[in-house]
């Protein structure tokens, strides 16, 4: 890995295994690592996609349990998808931290014409992205699989529009639901193309399953599989009922979150005045941290901190600002 800002400690246990994918590598997209699932039936074309940051092998879990069953779809086709590759085949439990990427954050390269771009550098991250980028475009649905640097509750991300938190609701699945536009340093690629046109009806979600390695977030990643796969149509609706329970959750039991303020690292002097985990709710004017001689307050009410960053490095973001949102 090429980046030194990624070495430093960890301080979580490495609770579960990511598993060899080498048996992925040739498929049948004319891509390594992606490979596409047709029922022969008309239907949504459905993307999965994992370890868009190598150091989270939770959604590479939950893929490789499905094609390890043999599942197939019912109706349409399902891709499923190994992205970050390089970075994921270096992960080292004794150095979890350092394989998030080989040279730059593979999901903030998907706002218009960054791919296109001949002038920018040429990452590794760049040319996979570029490798991929047709089938990202071609899904209906996608369902990108994160988890998180601290232990939070998962969350789903739902993306910038009312149509994917709409999506979020309707997958029978409580789990927190946020909207937010994502980072000031570079687009989604939840968010890439027609996922974030409001007249599409393509859509998009990115669940974050907890803690990067602790246990329950693969258990997570394949519960949202599995609710996902049902959702969409490509798999019936007792699939996976022996691993998750067929109970109704209406969707008045989701709760909605809304980013409105996103802080982003200015100086090489960040420090939150706490040791946050995420999801944790202060009152408007408490202290948050402070960016060199700036302090940042909470903004709202009750503000709900999401996803504070341990890379307190200008550019990235070191935190989402939050509020109870509540959608008609």
């Amino acid at each position: 890995m090429n980046d030194p800002r990624l070495d430093y400690a960890n301080e979580y246990p490495v609770e579960i295994s990511a598993p060899d994918i080498s048996g992925y590598r040739k498929t049948n997209t004319g891509v390594d690592y992606i490979l596409t699932l047709d029922s022969g039936f008309s239907g949504p074309h459905v993307l999965v996609t994992a370890v868009v940051h190598g150091n989270e092998p939770c959604g590479a879990i939950a893929i490789d349990w499905y094609l390890k069953n043999n599942f197939r779809p019912k109706k349409g086709k399902l891709t499923l998808g190994f992205m970050n590759i390089e970075a994921y085949l270096a992960f080292d439990p004794a150095n979890p931290n350092r394989t998030r990427w080989v040279d730059e954050d593979f999901n903030r390269l998907w706002a218009p014409g960054v791919l296109e771009d001949k002038s920018r550098r040429k990452t590794y991250e760049f040319f996979r992205a570029n490798e991929i980028k047709h089938i990202i475009a071609d899904a209906n649905f996608l369902l990108d699989i994160h988890s998180m640097q601290k232990p939070c509750v998962p969350l789903m991300m739902a993306g910038m529009l009312d149509k994917g938190i709409t999506l979020a609701k309707n997958l029978n699945y409580e789990i927190k639901v946020i909207t937010d536009t994502g980072h000031k340093e570079g687009m989604r690629m939840r968010d890439y193309g027609d996922f974030s046109n409001p007249e599409s009806k393509k859509n998009a979600l990115l669940v974050e399953c907890g803690q990067h390695w602790e246990k329950s977030s693969e258990d997570v990643a394949i519960e949202t599989l599995i609710k996902f796969l049902r959702h969409t149509g490509v798999m019936d609706n007792d699939f996976g009922e022996d691993i998750i329970s067929n109970e109704i959750v209406s969707s008045n039991q989701i709760e909605v979150f809304k980013v409105g303020e996103i802080v982003t690292i200015k100086t090489n002097n960040f420090k939150f005045e706490k040791n946050w985990q995420g999801f944790d709710k202060l009152t408007k004017g408490s202290v948050i941290g402070k960016d060199g001689d700036q302090i940042i307050y909470a903004p709202f009410e009750e503000t709900i901190l999401i996803m504070p960053t341990k890379r307190l490095f200008p550019g990235k973001t070191a935190v989402r600002l939050a509020y109870s949102y509540s959608v008609d």
